[in-house]
């Protein structure tokens, strides 16, 4: 039998951090995604100290167009299928749209829309087969404009939609989706 992940993007800070301590208590083994690589690995050996069973760590860029690829191969290294994702990795940036950087806007989409998206069905044949569940993380900007912040406003209004929608076609074969907000 193939051993079974939860894989948490966005795990080392804030609420990936504690989603980690939170499924690890549960007794799930962790698959950590995140740029920080000291950070990870200190969660790592927190959850292993703690008497959890040790964690994968993927040290990456979500933004990078090739990292979902990163991540499947690591874990098909592992030799584990995931059973769990957690799409919490995101950020946003403050100022007019019309002002801010175009390309650090472009890059909020690229980490909360394609990276959720890809993640999301990546593995669907893996979350199908154990049925698993999805939890994307949003946010109550998902439910209204935005001024000041409006790329990650519509980028969390995505989540929202994609994650109903995705629950609606994931339930019949087992997989429970939920978003966070």
């Amino acid at each position: 039998m193939t051993e079974r992940v939860t894989l948490i993007t966005g795990a080392s800070a804030g609420i990936g951090t504690e989603l980690a301590r939170i499924f690890a208590s549960n007794g799930h083994r962790l698959a950590l995604v995140a740029r920080r690589a000291d950070r990870l690995a200190a969660l790592a050996d927190e959850i292993t100290a703690g008497g959890g069973a040790a964690p994968i760590v993927i040290v990456c860029d979500l933004e990078q167009p090739g990292a979902i690829d990163s991540i499947a191969a690591a874990l098909a290294a592992e030799g584990v299928e995931v059973e769990h994702v957690v799409n919490n990795a995101g950020f946003g940036l403050f100022g007019r749209a019309i002002e801010l950087d175009r390309a650090e806007q472009l890059s909020i989409i690229a980490v909360n829309i394609r990276a959720m998206t890809d993640l999301s069905l990546r593995f669907s044949d893996q979350l199908i087969r154990h049925r698993g569940g999805i939890l994307n993380v949003g946010s109550i900007a998902g439910f209204l404009p935005g001024p000041g912040m409006a790329v990650y406003y519509a980028s969390k209004a995505y989540v929202l939609s994609f994650s109903e929608a995705l629950r609606c076609e994931l339930a019949p074969r087992g997989v429970r989706v939920t978003v966070l907000c």
